[in-house]
């Protein structure tokens, strides 16, 4: 019983440090990469700190990761389990037919 009150603190903890960590990555890259780049998008032209640049790219990099393995493995393994679960389901409601007849 104390382990299962001491696991949720420890992954509080842990999320912390983490977010403690990041930000101070962050403050890190921003303040060593001050220098303004232009950046050229065709359609609209930035003018943005390096630090600023490459936390962006990075963060949009990690959403597009995540968004992809979203809709590449977790979406058709969730896909898998519903059809294991109705066929389950199945199984369970044919197996309590026969035992009725």
């Amino acid at each position: 019983r104390l382990l299962e009150k001491l696991i949720p603190a420890l992954y509080r903890i842990f999320f912390i440090i983490v977010v403690i960590l990041a930000v101070a990555l962050g403050l890190l890259v921003g303040t060593l990469n001050s220098d303004l780049v232009k950046v050229d998008l065709l359609w609209v032209q930035l003018e943005w700190p390096l630090g600023l640049l490459i936390l962006s790219a990075s963060v949009f990099g990690l959403f597009l990761g995540l968004i992809l393995a979203w809709l590449l493995s977790i979406l058709p393994l969730r896909s898998q389990l519903r059809k294991a679960r109705a066929r389950e389901s199945q199984a369970a409601s044919g197996t309590l037919n026969t035992l009725n007849d």
